[in-house]
């Protein structure tokens, strides 16, 4: 039985990708950090995925589908950095974000980010002045999360810790600002990256296990991306067949998410798409394509809190009447996972498959050119309550498409539970 009708969206901290949550900063889960010092690697077993091969490995075969998901939102939600990778701009005067001046009657700090190109990578510097006096400190963006559809965040690692840096890029405004959660005030650099957030933004990283400190990780074993056997599974042995006898396998280990029952086609979605699913019941990286979802996460109390619109494609998608009236419908009857997405407009004709012209409303009074866009009617825009980033004297909040398919009334106003 599926669980994840209803789940709450609590990822208000992070990214605006749309795809998880980091821990609060300063909540205990990891000691603050030093600044950035070198560490011998400690040996970590990669047993547990010493089955995967790697999309180049996959691509070798499945090439049209390998070229077209290179270029996906799943496939950059991470990424190593670089002047490709990150979106923010480093040229002089649109690297600084300024926070607040100091206060010197009050004894307030004037803060101040500049984000930096070195010879040796990219680099955040904090930048503190009270009572005439500055300090500074800088780390280093080590790995990007975000295919910058709505923004970035990054994150750097100490030792064999990774940390979420306080400077984020938001894709709308085209500028830097603090990380969604992170208040105008004292530069930030301890909150960690969880293993239940990068579960959701890169294909795979050993954690270690060290008491109450969550975000300590084996940097030689992380797979940016989220990559092919996320959803099909490890490749090795489907691979080791093909070589010796080519053609169509019978028991195929690799996972055909089509072929699944649509609960488990679903679970694979809802695993990050779920909204504030957060609580692991195992190990992060631990689910496999097919599996039941509540085996791996559990679900929240309180089934009935308002789904926002951050994170909650599943939830939302499921209280819609023409999820519960259409029992083949999953999530892939709308998006193709190998193609990057398209606009709003062109899933119309999936909207007329079942769908008459003549039985919207609008038709009388629009014509049919209504047929040209179903989605901006049935499936809005709104603001998300979940993502909010309080940068100086702005409050900075994005906009993501509801799932949940209805008729709207007037903008602004909520629809009635009957109408789903």
């Amino acid at each position: 039985m599926m669980f994840h009708k209803g789940i709450r969206s609590g990822c208000i901290l992070l990214l605006l990708t749309g795809l998880g949550v980091f821990a609060p900063a300063s909540q205990g889960v990891s000691q603050t950090p030093p600044a950035s010092s070198k560490q011998e690697q400690p040996k970590v077993s990669l047993a547990s995925r010493a089955s995967f091969v790697g999309d180049e490995t996959c691509s070798s075969c499945h090439r049209e589908e390998g070229a077209s998901y290179a270029h996906t939102a799943h496939h950059l939600t991470s990424q190593m950095p670089d002047e490709q990778s990150i979106l923010g701009s480093f040229s002089e005067g649109a690297n600084l974000l300024k926070i607040s001046d100091p206060a010197p009657v009050i004894g307030d700090p004037g803060v101040s980010y500049k984000m930096e190109r070195r010879g040796d990578g990219y680099f955040v510097t904090a930048i503190t002045e009270i009572n005439g006096q500055q300090q500074s400190r800088s780390e280093r963006m080590d790995l990007v999360i975000g295919s910058g559809t709505r923004g970035q965040s990054y994150l750097y690692w100490s030792g064999d810790a990774l940390f979420e840096l306080p400077v984020s890029y938001w894709s709308d405004g085209r500028q830097w600002i603090n990380s969604p959660g992170y208040r105008n005030g004292t530069p930030v650099f301890d909150r960690p990256a969880s293993p239940r957030c990068l579960e959701c933004h890169i294909t795979y990283i050993d954690q270690i296990p060290s008491g109450s400190s969550v975000n300590r990780y084996n940097r030689a074993s992380l797979v940016p991306g989220i990559g092919c056997e996320v959803c099909h599974g490890a490749g090795a042995e489907h691979v080791a067949r093909h070589k010796a006898q080519p053609g169509p396998l019978r028991g195929d280990p690799i996972v055909n998410p089509t072929r699944l029952a649509r609960d488990r086609q679903i679970d694979m979605c809802a695993l990050c798409h779920n909204g504030a699913l957060q609580t692991a019941n195992v190990k992060a990286f631990a689910y496999k394509p097919g599996e039941p979802l509540n085996g791996h996460l559990k679900a929240p109390e309180d089934m009935n809190l308002h789904l926002d619109v951050h994170a909650n494609q599943v939830g939302l998608l499921e209280a819609s009447r023409c999820y519960r009236s259409s029992p083949e419908m999953t999530c892939s009857t709308c998006h193709d996972v190998h193609a990057p997405e398209r606009t709003a407009a062109s899933y119309s004709p999936k909207c007329l498959a079942c769908h008459q012209v003549t039985s919207c409303g609008m038709e009388k009074k629009l014509g049919h050119r209504i047929a040209d866009n179903c989605i901006d009617c049935h499936m809005p825009v709104e603001q998300t309550n979940a993502i909010v980033s309080e940068t100086g004297d702005q409050v900075i909040r994005t906009n993501m498409r509801s799932h949940t398919i209805a008729v709207y009334p007037q903008q602004g106003q909520p629809f009635s539970q009957e109408k789903r």
